[in-house]
């Protein structure tokens, strides 16, 4: 279900039933999850924009029923918007959660699931192979509001050393970006349960078409919504999915911190994922070949993908993914000067940042997702000057490996 109005479960009656929804296949949630009742006259195909700031009420004994939380009713849009609801439902139906909240970005999904499960004197333990953002917001806010992280490779090791009485949450990101390595969602779920923490995963890469943590137990899903989930580059946005309880308090953290999507970009992101199925089954064909066609390539020393045996989690990738995604990474034998020659060379990739549309893009995490990051935090994150991300995207894959081929001269 997703929330509305004062951040309670929204109960639509012309929306579908949650029991139908759970039978269908995650494309068809794709397309009609969330949805209003469509079968009748003239009822439109397509999602309406609610392009308001504010929503009237029929009575002051309603405006009074709203204030004292006895009311569902739509009110202001940082509050709640038609709009955003299908999105919010079309998300938490995809993640198999009770409920989502859509935010302005993915920090600010991140971002507000995180402050709104921490509290000055709290610890974190986090993975550290993560997105620079994440990583940044760890770093350098974090410590300034009291709260302490402790960081883990993704194998997990030393997690028990790191517990203490203070620690509230458990912080994953699977497949890490950007070098792809995998952490063990089943053992992570298992340690926050067993310590009684909060476990909250960054599902962005994956996306819940190749993996669904809430039905492994975790208690929220981040998404920035800006990737796959829209899949067009042509918003910012992001998402949090899980229980209606953690819903209702991510709801007042977007209404507290203003982190609000826009009606049209909620437009947008619906229309996006009614496709999301068939993008991402693309992508991770044409990711196969692209990582086939540079493991093979003399100027490459190492290329990152999970669907590779010859990657270090193959293994924990195919227990736990239906697919093995858009994104991959390499590093060039000539360092830094070969990897800015490659992305200076490149004619149908895109020289850019942000991953997921339908387009190809490379980005140098140097001066891209891990920029302003020290020696140390860069071998951490397993990024050498080399390195070049790669979101693949939906065009042919022939026509990709020749691009490269050319690049790479």
């Amino acid at each position: 279900m997703a929330l509305a109005g004062n951040g309670v479960k929204a109960n639509n009656s012309s929306t579908m039933k949650n029991s139908s929804i759970q039978k269908w296949g995650p494309q068809t949630r794709a397309v009609h999850a969330g949805e209003p009742n469509k079968h009748g006259v003239a009822a439109p195909v397509g999602p309406n924009i609610c392009r308001t700031s504010t929503f009237t009420f029929s009575s002051t004994e309603e405006m009074k029923q709203w204030a004292e939380g006895k009311s569902k009713a739509y009110i202001y849009t940082r509050y709640g918007n038609p709009t955003l609801t299908v999105a919010q439902g079309k998300i938490a139906a995809l993640e198999g959660a009770e409920a989502a909240v859509v935010t302005a970005s993915g920090m600010a999904a991140i971002s507000s699931a995180l402050l709104g499960t921490l509290k000055a004197g709290d610890e974190l333990i986090s993975t550290a192979q993560l997105y620079g953002g994440t990583y940044r917001l760890m770093r350098d806010i974090f410590p300034g509001l009291g709260i302490t992280v402790h960081h883990v490779e993704t194998d997990l090791a030393g997690m028990e050393e790191k517990l203490s009485s203070k620690t509230k949450v458990l912080y994953v990101e699977t497949p890490t970006n950007p070098m792809l390595r995998l952490v063990d969602l089943h053992k992570a779920v298992a340690f926050a349960k067993k310590h009684k923490l909060i476990s909250i995963i960054d599902n962005t890469f994956a996306t819940p078409i190749l993996q669904n943590p809430i039905s492994m137990g975790y208690d929220m899903v981040v998404h920035s919504a800006t990737k796959a989930l829209a899949g067009h580059s042509d918003i910012i946005a992001g998402a949090v999915a899980g229980s209606a309880h953690w819903m209702e308090r991510m709801q007042h953290m977007v209404i507290s911190l203003g982190g609000s999507m826009d009606p049209e970009a909620a437009f947008l992101l619906i229309r996006g994922m009614k496709t999301l199925g068939l993008r991402v089954q693309r992508q991770c064909e044409n990711a196969m070949a692209v990582a086939k066609f540079l493991e093979g390539h003399p100027k490459v020393a190492a290329v990152h993908y999970p669907g590779l045996k010859s990657h270090a989690d193959h293994a924990i990738a195919k227990k736990q993914m239906r697919g093995f995604g858009s994104m991959l990474a390499f590093d060039l034998k000539g360092g830094l000067a070969a990897a800015r020659r490659f992305g200076d060379s490149v004619k149908l990739f895109l020289l850019a940042v942000s991953l997921g549309g339908v387009e190809s893009l490379v980005a140098l995490p140097l001066y891209s997702s891990h920029y302003n990051m020290s020696a140390e935090e860069l071998r951490r994150a397993g990024v050498s000057p080399g390195t070049v991300r790669v979101s693949i995207g939906v065009e042919d894959a022939e026509d990709l490996i020749a691009d490269l081929q050319q690049a790479l001269k």
